[in-house]
Order: structure tokens, then C-alpha cells, then sequence
């Protein structure tokens, strides 16, 4: 019967994961032009669903970092999650047109 030890059935996230989607944000960054305002959540379906997975990825963060503070979670799991917030962001703006269809701040115009 194999071994079923705790530690050893666990599931990781490993650097290389990390590394893996650091590349991929930088692979669609490299389409988009610089930011010169901020992006408000919107534009395409799909781009919407985008900022949305950001956002729940950012309170799985949040989550994550308060357990850490009482119980010592991997860390490669910590950046994982901060990393995957930031690919969505980035995902949002590539689905919008590489970023032209973008919904941008406008200082006294927006709500």
C-alpha cells in the first residue's frame, strides 16, 4: 500500500510555477503601451470578467497573508497569489484591444 503521509500527498506551489506566470505577464505586458492613467475595472466581456478574477484574487491574498501572520504558509504559494493578480490586470488590458479600449481615470469625469 503506498504511503500516505501527510506532508507527502500535500500539493505545492513551486518558484517555477511563479516563474511560469511572472513570464507570462511580461510575454502580454510586451503588447501593451505604458500606463498613463489609471484603469478603471470595464471595456470588454471579457476584459470585465478579467478585473473581476483580479479582484477575488486580491481578497485570496488578503486571506492568505492574515493566516501566514498565526501559521506559516509556503511562501512560493504567497507570490503566487500576488503574481496571479497582476497577470489578470495585465490579461484585463490586453483584452481590451491591447489596452486601447481601456477604461481610463479621468480626474473629475469618472464616478
Amino acid at each position: 500500500m503506498p504511503e500516505t503521509g501527510r506532508t507527502k500527498d500535500r500539493l505545492r506551489v513551486a518558484a517555477s510555477q511563479v516563474a511560469w506566470l511572472e513570464g507570462e505577464i511580461d510575454r502580454l505586458n510586451a503588447e501593451l503601451q505604458p500606463l498613463t492613467s489609471f484603469v478603471l475595472p470595464g471595456g470588454t466581456r471579457q476584459a470585465a470578467a478579467f478585473h473581476f478574477c483580479r479582484t477575488v484574487a486580491r481578497r485570496a491574498e488578503r486571506v492568505m497573508v492574515a493566516l501566514h501572520s498565526r501559521e506559516p504558509l509556503n511562501p512560493e504559494a504567497l507570490r503566487y497569489v500576488n503574481r496571479l493578480s497582476d497577470y489578470f490586470f495585465v490579461a484585463a488590458r490586453h483584452a481590451n484591444n491591447r489596452g486601447a479600449g481601456d477604461v481610463l481615470w479621468v480626474p473629475g469625469k469618472n464616478r
